[in-house]
């Protein structure tokens, strides 16, 4: 049994360095064709559209209602300490700017488009239609995965900065109308409190949680196998890997920023 066990946990182990090595080697195709190669601006937009545009309204949705939870909250929270709701404003911006608007983001992001892509991929994979395409003399890696990247990593931070918007208005909504704090009170607050650093903590958190999206997202499709079965395996493991990821990745970058004062 002892045996079994040190065994199944070597097995692991060596699954992962396995998977780990196969994703490095997948990166460093992704660079060098995203250095060389055309840039395949057509197919860009088209992935761009399907990842970004098409998690738009989702993505509003969530970041409204938590803007509006959040200024609720925090509304009656102060007002049962100070006996009326303080700086209402200033805790939604800084909670949506710098933590919830990129985490939620990505987490949705990650959800919708990062289980299309997995799913695209890995669909042409287990229907060989991606050795098709080395027979034909395009490199998958080029016409497959850097468009995706490139859409990810422009997509996300411009979906985060109009959920932080959409987020502090849903806030502002809330403030006014049932905690009766005016928007001109609700708006000073921010901008006498916040600023650029605080918007740049949560922004520049995107890029890295995109190009892990991404990442997760392409390594699990092309390396999809079992037919549509395999398919559904896939697009579950990247979106539960990829959300993992995501909170995992907040916290050191957010200790980093934080080292460097940003």
């Amino acid at each position: 049994m002892k045996f079994s066990f040190t065994e199944k946990l070597g097995h692991e182990f060596m699954s992962l360095a396995e998977a780990l090595g196969s994703a490095a080697l997948m990166l460093k195709s992704v660079v060098y064709w995203l250095i060389r190669s055309k840039f395949e601006l057509s197919e860009t937009l088209k992935q761009a559209v399907k990842i970004g545009v098409d998690s738009f309204t989702v993505t509003a949705l969530t970041s409204f209602f938590t803007g509006m939870v959040l200024a609720l909250q925090m509304g009656y929270s102060t007002k049962n300490l100070f006996n009326e709701p303080l700086f209402i404003g200033t805790l939604v911006a800084f909670s949506m700017l710098k933590e919830l608007g990129p985490v939620l983001t990505s987490i949705v992001v990650a959800g919708r488009a990062g289980a299309v892509v997995t799913a695209e991929i890995g669909t042409m994979q287990v229907t060989e239609q991606i050795d098709a395409l080395y027979t034909l003399g395009t490199n998958p890696t080029r016409y497959l995965l850097v468009p995706r990247y490139l859409a990810f990593l422009i997509t996300l931070p411009l979906l985060t900065v109009f959920a932080d918007f959409i987020g502090v208005m849903g806030g502002c909504i809330v403030g006014a109308v049932k905690l009766g704090v005016p928007a001109s009170v609700y708006f000073d607050d921010i901008f006498t409190y916040l600023e650029i650093a605080d918007f740049l903590h949560g922004f520049l958190k995107t890029y890295f949680f995109a190009f892990m999206i991404a990442t997760v997202s392409c390594y699990k499709g092309l390396h999809t196998k079992g037919g549509a079965e395999g398919v559904g395996k896939s697009t579950t493991e990247a979106v539960v890997v990829s959300m993992v990821m995501v909170m995992v990745m907040d916290y050191f970058i957010s200790a980093l920023l934080v080292a460097v004062g940003v």
